[in-house]
């Protein structure tokens, strides 16, 4: 069974001891990622621009992985500020509105008071037409 392990380049991988994504044969396990743009080391202004760049940051892992969002069978949100989850509402349904996953919302401190959301999700590579059995 295939087991790899995904970056996103960020130094925080190689600094705490984590992957950005675990392939596990067809399960990804992605980490908690949040608004950072993992080029620039910048943290996007805001819950809406940072839920996006989650968003962003989660469907790269995944398609390096082989999968898609619409393979997102779980996610998890955590937000210090429960006030400001509704804005977030449309980016969600926008990325995963055609999967569905099962969906938990966490509200505790992030690492870091700039950080507005945390996003994790779970996914399950599909097999797609002309895949090998």
């Amino acid at each position: 069974m295939e087991r790899r392990r995904i970056s996103s380049g960020s130094r925080f991988e190689e600094e705490i001891g984590y992957s950005r994504a675990v392939v596990d044969g067809d399960d990804i396990f992605v980490s908690g990622t949040t608004g950072y743009d993992y080029t620039t080391m910048t943290l996007a202004e805001g819950m809406v621009a940072q839920c996006e760049r989650c968003f962003a940051n989660i469907d790269a892992a995944l398609r390096e992985a082989g999968a898609t969002m619409d393979d997102v069978v779980r996610v998890t949100y955590i937000v210090p500020d429960r006030a400001e989850w509704p804005a977030c509402w449309p980016v969600t349904r926008k990325w995963l509105g055609r999967a569905r996953p099962a969906a938990t919302l966490l509200v505790a401190g992030l690492m870091d008071e700039a950080m507005k959301i945390e996003i994790q999700v779970t996914a399950r590579r599909s097999r797609r037409q002309g895949d090998a059995v």
